[in-house]
């Protein structure tokens, strides 16, 4: 009776300290390579129908920059629409974002140089120079 007791508290144990090295451990935004800085964003006020998040974000590094994990790590809903519209650091960069298809001035696009989005059904993809 005793050595069950032991085993199954060591069993115990070790569940707990994976759980505890998933939770802290947990890759963030900050973590990755590239310099991101979130300078626009827009999300509709619909909470019952897709749910639009739009992004703009400058990166220091666009060689190092891990572009689709930054873009996997924001928020997303189920049957909504995000988009990460990505601009080097220093380059004419939107400052507002609007919904729909056109979601900033088509002045800006020449900066632009990827577009990662993420569908109603949470397929994913990056697409470069999206406006050439």
């Amino acid at each position: 009776m005793k050595k069950q007791s032991i085993f199954l508290i060591v069993i115990v144990l070790i569940v707990l300290g994976w759980i505890l090295k998933d939770t802290f451990s947990q890759l963030s935004i900050e973590d990755l390579k590239g310099g991101f800085t979130e300078v626009a964003s827009y999300r509709n006020e619909n909470n019952t129908g897709p749910v639009q998040r739009i992004y703009a974000v400058t990166v220091k590094d666009t060689v190092k920059a891990q572009l689709i994990d930054y873009g996997n790590l924001k928020p997303h809903t189920k049957y909504g629409n995000t988009k990460v519209y990505f601009f080097l650091e220093g380059s004419n960069v939107p400052s507002t974002l609007t919904p729909g298809d056109v979601n900033f001035d088509s002045k800006y696009n020449s900066s632009c140089f990827a577009l990662y989005e993420k569908s109603a059904m949470g397929n994913f993809g990056l697409i470069r120079n999206p406006f050439k």
